[in-house]
């Protein structure tokens, strides 16, 4: 790589730093206080859980503790916090049923292993495609299950090995109350449900203290000031505890077991990941700072976690919604709170073992049990039956309740197909005449299935009339469309008169056959006139009509549709995600090769997209000045340096000679001097484009230029210092105007580099194919 410029600091604060960079401390106070409240939370809940699947107790300890250091550490989701999962616990439990503690640890080894294959092949967003009444049913099931077994130990009992035993086992276990477990968990669900309604000042002071603390605290010490006897938690010394050892039981059984942890944990963490997104940019500060979730890194360090977890001995690890929302709303601000919260959990399991075995387990129960109630969201049955879902959810929880989790969740697919499929045909087609106007209206989807009852409809309307063709659905297949157009065309040519409207009556229209391909609606900003040759004077004219003809479409079409946009960007100031730096070529428009709108780029365009280093700009100091006001006010999470093909900056360097004289150009382009050099050296190899070498030496030295300007980049102290922190990203990108193509410049395995590769770019957001 070309060795960098020395990045020159000054011992001065600049004036648009945030407050607080010069801190020794490397954590931030935010991050230390809600890892405490994070932890507070962990503690008793990992307990619980532990308690509930039929584990070792300390089990839940090491998955809490796992989950906060090693996802914390390896996972694309900042501020979601991992541990052992109130979803997990009905599988869990019954892994241990029927394989064993030890079989167990191996089948979550295997999962976490199976998470890492699936980050390597980039699938995690597939798993967001899953209907949301699946997954809410999955939940939901799991909750009843969890709270029919819970409701056992808070009676006094022992829980069954199904729900359905749970149920029938009720009558007995009421009429043999253990009357001491009974009042230490009537008193564990009372604080848990009126701790977050304490009013008053007070209140709001106590509920600083999360109320599953709260609870089991009060539980722990009404039990021993009142000397009830109740089984406690009983941590055995650590020497004991029990490792994984390999699988034993049928391979059937075992890859089940590995298919049910794998997609439960992932698709729980994914949609986790999501919700905490959500929550960091609903804060006051809009998540300033904090970088989105990236959910293929984020199943990478599920399943890093699952791995540790599973052989240090303790319980699958997932993304846990109720931490991560505490975690936000403490003002967690990265990763360290997540970390800070596992060592916390390490440091109790070694010191307070004493205190934690006067905890009453009918306390925890009791708490689990809340826990698996409130999973049965009455806000998520109120969505699903808005969206008239509601069979795939009660499918998915039956099914999960009666049968297991992944039969439930076979079902819930099976249901939700067959809804989709039923939507689809289902396809209702009106005909209606009054005063020679005839009314065709068709609601749903126009496919296949509905060509004949459309053609029949169609056919039915008398020749040379008016007919209006309503279409009140958002899908048209190949075969319907052939339909309507071949009847609208015959239609036509006896006389009749056809209008396609939308669901509002908007009118649909077509362009006219015989209009010319080329006919765009910017093509009057290329004083283009379809069919007409130009006379040659007026080839390059610059016409003020033209100009104000645009501005005047912009007002009448445009405007409408962004102004309540703009004034909102009005009333709260930019904030983009992107410094956008490119070529003042007229062919590269921005906000169309990156599909952005206002507010989404903080873009700076100069020619030959070159950024000079710092103190170098010979007294113009505009690029540098926009790259500290985007990096150090604005606080865009990325840059891009994107240059294009037959870019004319690059053809002058090339075609420079010492003996040409100092115009502003030539005084410019001296910044591309090192680009030319790199294109040069033997040092570095040929930039490829696509698996291919570039057509010439101006499209070589337009990549490397690129790939040189990222180099310079890092010689910004702005810059320099954001990446360390792991705030910003540096991508490159290559447009080819000819094809219509956008490359990315492919990672580096080598630290501050790239590899030189431009590759296509995915059809996906810009912003998730970044280079480090």
């Amino acid at each position: 790589m070309t060795v960098h410029a020395p990045i020159r600091r000054t011992p001065t604060q600049r004036p648009h730093s945030p407050p607080g960079r010069g801190r020794r401390f490397p954590i931030a106070g935010a991050d230390l206080s809600a890892s405490i409240s994070v932890f507070l939370i962990a503690l008793p809940l990992s307990l619980g859980i532990a308690l509930a699947t039929g584990a070792p107790l300390q089990a839940g300890l090491v998955a809490a503790a796992v989950g906060g250091i090693v996802a914390g550490r390896i996972g694309g989701a900042p501020l979601q916090v991992s541990g052992p999962a109130a979803g997990l616990t009905v599988v869990t439990a019954e892994l241990i049923q029927r394989y064993g503690w030890r079989t167990t640890c191996a089948i979550t080894v295997l999962a976490g292993l199976a998470q890492l294959g699936l980050a390597a092949l980039r699938v995690a967003r597939s798993a967001l495609a899953v209907s949301p009444a699946i997954v809410h049913g999955m939940l939901a099931g799991i909750g009843v299950t969890i709270a029919l077994a819970q409701l056992h130990i808070v009676l006094g009992g022992t829980p069954q090995s199904s729900a359905v035993d749970n149920v029938l086992g009720l009558p007995a276990q009421l009429a043999d109350l253990h009357r001491a477990a009974l009042i230490i968990s009537a008193l564990t669900v009372t604080v848990l449900l009126i701790w977050p309604r304490l009013p008053g000042r007070a209140g709001r002071f106590v509920r600083k203290v999360p109320a599953a603390l709260a609870a089991v605290a009060a539980a722990s010490v009404a039990a021993a000031l009142a000397g009830l006897t109740v089984p406690r938690v009983d941590l055995p010394s650590w020497s004991s505890h029990a490792l994984p050892g390999l699988p034993e039981g049928p391979v059937l059984g075992i890859a089940a077991g590995v298919l049910t942890i794998t997609l439960v944990t992932s698709v729980q963490s994914l949609l986790s990941a999501v919700a905490v997104d959500k929550l960091v940019a609903a804060r006051p500060d809009r998540g300033h700072g904090v970088p989105r979730s990236r959910l293929d890194r984020e199943l990478a360090g599920q399943g890093a976690a699952n791995v540790v977890s599973g052989a240090l001995g303790g319980l699958p690890v997932a993304g846990v919604a109720v931490r991560s929302v505490a975690n936000v709303s403490a003002g967690a601000v990265s990763r360290n709170s997540t970390m800070l919260h596992g060592l916390w959990i390490v440091l109790a399991a070694l010191v307070l073992v004493p205190v934690l075995d006067l905890i009453p387990l009918p306390a925890l129960a009791a708490l689990v049990m809340v826990i698996g109630i409130q999973m049965v969201s009455i806000t998520h049955i109120r969505t699903v039956t808005r969206h008239r879902e509601v069979l795939v959810y009660a499918v998915t929880l039956s099914g999960v309740v009666l049968i297991g989790i992944l039969e439930g969740v076979a079902l819930g697919v099976a249901v939700a197909s067959a809804v989709a499929m039923h939507r689809l045909t289902k396809t209702r087609i009106t005909l209606e005449s009054e005063g020679g106007l005839h009314h065709i209206c068709v609601r749903g989807q126009l496919t296949f299935l509905a060509v004949p009852r459309l053609s029949r409809a169609l056919h039915q309307v008398p020749q040379g009339g008016r007919v209006v063709v309503e279409l009140d659905g958002s899908f048209m297949d190949h075969a319907a469309y052939e339909t309507l157009h071949d009847w609208q065309s015959g239609y036509q040519r006896h006389g009749g008169t056809v209008e396609m409207t939308g669901p509002s009556g908007a009118r649909i229209t077509e362009p006219a056959p015989e209009s010319h391909s080329c006919c765009r609606p910017w093509t009057p900003w290329r004083n283009h006139r379809c069919g007409e040759p130009r006379p040659v004077d007026e080839t390059r004219r610059t016409t003020g009509h033209q100009l104000a003809r645009g501005i005047g479409k912009f007002q009448r079409n445009t405007a409408p549709l962004v102004r309540d946009e703009l004034a909102r960007l009005a009333r709260e100031g930019q904030r983009p995600s992107q410094l956008f730096l490119t070529c003042a070529d007229s062919r590269l428009v921005t906000s169309m090769i990156t599909s952005s709108g206002p507010g989404d780029l903080f873009t700076v365009r100069n020619v030959g997209n070159l950024v000079p280093l710092p103190g170098e700009e010979s007294g113009d100091d505009s690029v540098a000045a926009a790259i500290e006001y985007a990096v150090e006010v604005l606080r865009v999470q990325s840059i891009t340096v994107c240059g294009h093909s037959g870019c004319g900056a690059m053809q002058a360097l090339l075609g420079s000679t010492p003996d040409d004289p100092p115009t502003p150009l030539r005084r410019w382009l001296r910044h591309g001097l090192p680009s030319l050099e790199r294109m040069a050296s033997r040092r570095h190899a040929w930039a490829r484009i696509s698996g291919r070498l570039p057509a010439d030496a101006v499209e070589q030295l337009c990549l490397t230029n690129v790939v040189q300007q990222l180099e310079h980049l890092r010689a910004y102290d702005a810059v320099a210092r954001r990446l360390a922190e792991g705030t910003l990203t540096l991508q490159g990108m290559y447009f080819h105007v000819g094809e219509a193509q956008a490359y990315l410049l492919a990672d580096s395995h080598e630290p501050h580099g790239y590899d030189d590769v431009f590759d296509l770019v995915p059809p996906t957001a810009l912003q998730e194919a970044r280079v480090s």
